[in-house]
């Protein structure tokens, strides 16, 4: 993970040691490096500029869904970063951060009326519409407010991501978007709304994906489905190609983004010279994991070794409910030592305390440990803190952003009084 190293025997976020993280605000919390954030998103942009987009050709709308701390947002927002959301309460994070809700996408399979009015009145740059029922649902809010919704359909092209089935969305048998075979009807049926202004096409098929072949593959239905639209008298303003892009969490080796985009923009670029007369035509871009996946750690610290006759446990105050993927996909996180010593390992499965058995961080590494011992879970940036819950009324963690050698709180860390604050005992 490039800005988190050993210096000596000391593992640091850009200039700072981790053990000071944890010194200050105490564990579990979560970490993220401003210059791994900012390395990660101008990969995308630099890449629409290398092969020629200029803001108004290409728009980086980072997944909000991955991770959405205010100050990560600002950060991005500041870097001209676009926003894709997936609900009205992550529209107002965008909002309260600063970012421009005219650089705003509204992807998402149950969008809600109070949702759909409160993009409106923002005047939010498009909606990716996902079935026919939300396509009149959106027609109604937006006469009942005198607009007109722009509007994106997000097709399901049945392409295999070849990723984990829980973060796979692009084949028939998922939830999302509107079957390949149902495109053309259903955009005839935006076309004809009042109401409703057709501006794009959205796509995206999964997420984690260490090859782009399926996602090239996407866009070639994209862009056939585009020239039936043009044949038919519906113009599409922008192609929006989701994001997906995976990061290393252990030995992957994903596509570099620089040479996606490039194969991307070629195809993209001669199907415009050949088939569309050369129209300009924008391109959007949603990645999230990619952005902010390796831009973060989760600092844990050591409470109790449990060596048993089979396995061995490092009991740790870290737990699911602070980071989820590892329950929830069997997930693979990286686990480095804080600090280093030279001492013979043992092999350990990392768990946390919560009462259940799927809590777990880690299984079966090799670590030399004492209670006390700080760890830092590595690749958690993304759909970890986003992903936290409340079980067993444990509050979630703090989260630290570092800059350079300084560093600042940017979520304190709940308090059990947080957590019942809004409720209420029943009189008498």
């Amino acid at each position: 993970m490039p800005h988190f190293e050993y210096r000596g025997d000391a593992l640091h976020a850009e200039g700072v040691p981790l053990a000071t993280i944890a010194h200050t605000f105490g564990t579990p919390t979560y970490v993220y490096s401003r210059a791994a954030l900012t390395d990660n998103f101008l990969a995308y942009a630099n890449a629409c500029r290398t092969n020629g987009r200029s803001d108004l050709d290409a728009l980086v709308c980072y997944s909000v869904k991955s991770n959405s701390n205010l100050a990560v947002l600002n950060l991005l927002g500041k870097l001209g970063s676009g926003f894709d959301i997936v609900s009205g309460g992550e529209l107002l994070r965008v909002i309260a951060a600063g970012g421009d809700p005219r650089k705003v996408i509204f992807s998402g399979v149950g969008k809600s009326r109070d949702e759909m009015n409160l993009a409106l009145s923002h005047d939010i740059l498009c909606f990716n519409v996902e079935s026919i029922p939300e396509l009149h649902r959106l027609n109604e809010v937006a006469a009942g407010l005198g607009k007109r919704a722009r509007v994106s359909l997000r097709v399901n092209p049945d392409v295999d991501p070849k990723t984990h089935p829980y973060i796979s969305t692009g084949l028939k048998d998922n939830k999302f978007g509107i079957a390949f075979e149902d495109a053309l009807a259903t955009y005839r049926v935006a076309a004809g709304l009042e109401h409703i202004e057709v501006t794009g096409i959205d796509c995206h098929i999964g997420s984690q994906l260490l090859d782009d072949a399926p996602l090239l593959e996407a866009l070639d239905k994209v862009i056939e489905l585009a020239d039936r639209l043009h044949a038919d008298g519906i113009v599409l303003h922008h192609l929006d190609i989701g994001g997906g892009i995976g990061i290393t969490y252990d030995d992957e080796k994903p596509v570099a983004v620089a040479d996606y985009l490039s194969r991307l923009f070629a195809r993209i670029d001669r199907w415009r010279k050949e088939k569309y007369d050369g129209k300009p035509i924008s391109v959007m871009f949603e990645p999230g994991r990619s952005i902010v996946g390796n831009a973060g750690v989760l600092l844990t610290e050591v409470q109790y070794l449990k060596h048993g006759a089979t396995k061995n446990f490092a009991v740790v105050d870290a737990a699911m409910n602070d980071l989820m993927r590892p329950a929830m996909y069997e997930a693979w996180h990286g686990v480095q030592p804080v600090n280093q010593r030279a001492a013979k390992t043992k092999e350990y499965d990392v768990v946390g305390p919560v009462c259940e058995s799927g809590d777990w961080l880690a299984r079966g590494r090799q670590l030399s440990l004492e209670p006390g011992d700080l760890l830092a879970i590595m690749s958690a940036g993304a759909y970890g803190m986003t992903m936290a819950s409340n079980y067993n009324t444990r509050g979630r963690a703090a989260e630290v952003l570092i800059d350079g050698e300084q560093f600042t709180l940017i979520r304190q860390r709940e308090n059990p009084a947080d957590l019942f604050a809004l409720e209420s005992i029943i009189p008498g």
